[in-house]
């Protein structure tokens, strides 16, 4: 039996998880929806309950292209899908709804509504989750984002480290939004608590030479480099257990949401205005405010523009520590 609904969301990492509540809202009013979206995210929806199927869509590899395109349209033609939501503004997203023949295709007015039978205004304001919300006609908060890892998820991450612990996400693909100073954060952290670094295969790297640093400034408490050592939904299950996570304006930060992880989020080259900063009253965000080169970029250039990189760099330490203090996560036991 096909699902009626199909939403396509290949957008970043970060971008899926924030289509969740939309997800919920939808699979509320028709029932479990299907989700096109990309290989990476494509694990960590598969176990969300509104989804009854994802379909990975490989756009910048195996499936590239409009002969790529027309062959998931030629798939997703067969399901006879009712209607379409597409959150993600572009070509390719518009183009595959029409391709597929999905009688009602809803997305947001812009410059490819035209595709759109119904093109709905994305609210200027607020949170991404809530503003995606409107595509569903729901009011903001209504369902927040959720992931559900598997009990063989919560397992492995459990199998990682034990107890109580801070989670360290120090990558990020944009190069000007990686705070400096995570080595000294972890260092300091490790006279009182346990320290995971946590990331992808990419950032092996980053989180070994925090881990030596933080172990060689002779920290009482163990400093762990999960990075590369898990799957995402794995990691996803491991920043639930966290007592916090310290984030850059990445993925990592969505994916606490997501579990109902405290949040320290440090913003450089980009603002919480844009709407993809913490969600939860009690979540902080810092920002240097009155720098009148920030923000430079929608999401952060990869390096900084003026060279001086001052609205991470003017981020201390010690504020980050205040602020995780002030969140109560040095207090926490498991």
């Amino acid at each position: 039996m096909s699902s009626a609904t199909l939403v396509v969301q290949t957008a970043f990492l970060g971008d899926v998880v924030l289509t969740t509540p939309l997800f919920s809202a939808l699979a509320a009013d028709h029932g479990p929806v299907d989700v096109v979206t990309t290989p990476i995210a494509a694990p960590l929806i598969e176990t969300h309950p509104a989804v009854r199927k994802v379909i990975p869509y490989d756009k910048r590899g195996n499936d590239r292209g409009w002969a790529g395109l027309r062959n998931l349209a030629r798939r997703l033609r067969t399901e006879r899908y009712e209607r379409a939501y597409l959150p993600h503004r572009s070509l390719r997203t518009a183009t595959l709804g029409v391709v597929a023949g999905i009688p009602t295709r809803i997305g947001f007015s812009g410059a490819w509504s035209f595709l759109y039978t119904e093109a709905r205004p994305k609210p200027a304001l607020g949170h991404e989750s809530d503003r995606l919300l409107a595509l569903a006609d729901k009011p903001p908060g209504v369902y927040p984002p959720q992931l559900q890892p598997t009990a063989a998820d919560e397992q492995a991450a459990a199998a990682l480290i034990d107890g109580a612990f801070v989670a360290l996400a120090p990558g990020s693909i944009w190069g000007s939004k990686r705070w400096p100073y995570y080595a000294e954060l972890a260092r300091q952290l490790a006279d009182h608590t346990t320290v995971v670094v946590v990331g992808g295969q990419d950032d092996v790297g980053l989180g070994e030479e925090i881990r030596r640093a933080a172990e060689g400034g002779g920290g009482r408490q163990r400093v762990v480099n999960a990075c590369g050592k898990l799957t995402l939904r794995q990691s996803a299950a491991l920043i639930g257990r966290a007592s916090l996570l310290v984030t850059n304006d990445s993925a990592p930060l969505h994916l606490a949401t997501a579990m109902g992880t405290p949040i320290v989020a440090v913003f450089g080259p980009t603002v919480t205005e844009f709407g993809f900063g913490p969600l939860r009253a009690g979540d902080v965000a810092l920002g240097v405010e009155d720098l009148q080169c920030r923000p430079c970029s929608p999401h952060g250039p990869p390096q900084c523009p003026l060279g001086h990189h001052r609205c991470l760099r003017a981020i201390t330490v010690q504020a980050v520590i205040a602020a995780i203090e002030e969140l109560g996560a040095l207090r926490r036991r498991g």
